[in-house]
């Protein structure tokens, strides 16, 4: 088969496990997701199924993105974003994965940054 025409994707993702919050309504109960996709238009979580929103819904999450800088250093950049649940799927009876369509796209594109590695650990020095 070929790769090209089974992926209809517009933009290349950018996968990544950082913590996603995500609510009805920020004044009241926040709950804590797993991020693992995320594109300018959408995103991809892991929540507990006790927590999960379901499909239809509108959200708002927050969540921080890697974003490179000209110079070879990346910021995190935190967002907050909107939108609608497309999709729910049971990853264990504990779990669910949670598709989200942004309402207002993200303003770069996280997964066509330049290719570079993060590395989060600290440095250790070379003797």
């Amino acid at each position: 088969m070929n790769e090209n025409s089974a992926e209809r994707r517009r933009e290349r993702r950018l996968n990544y496990h950082w913590p996603v919050w995500f609510a009805e309504d920020f004044n009241n109960e926040i709950n804590q997701g797993q991020m693992f996709d995320l594109s300018s238009g959408g995103a991809a979580f892991t929540c507990y199924s006790d927590t999960c929103p379901y499909p239809g819904q509108y959200i708002t999450t927050r969540f921080s993105i890697p974003h490179y800088g000209q110079d070879n250093s990346f910021d995190l950049e935190s967002c907050m974003r909107s939108g609608f649940v497309c999709r729910v799927e049971d990853v264990n009876p504990f779990m669910k994965k949670v598709a989200l369509q942004f309402a207002e796209p993200l303003n770069f594109r996280p997964g066509e940054q330049e290719s570079r590695q993060i590395n989060l650990e600290p440095e250790t020095a070379q003797v």
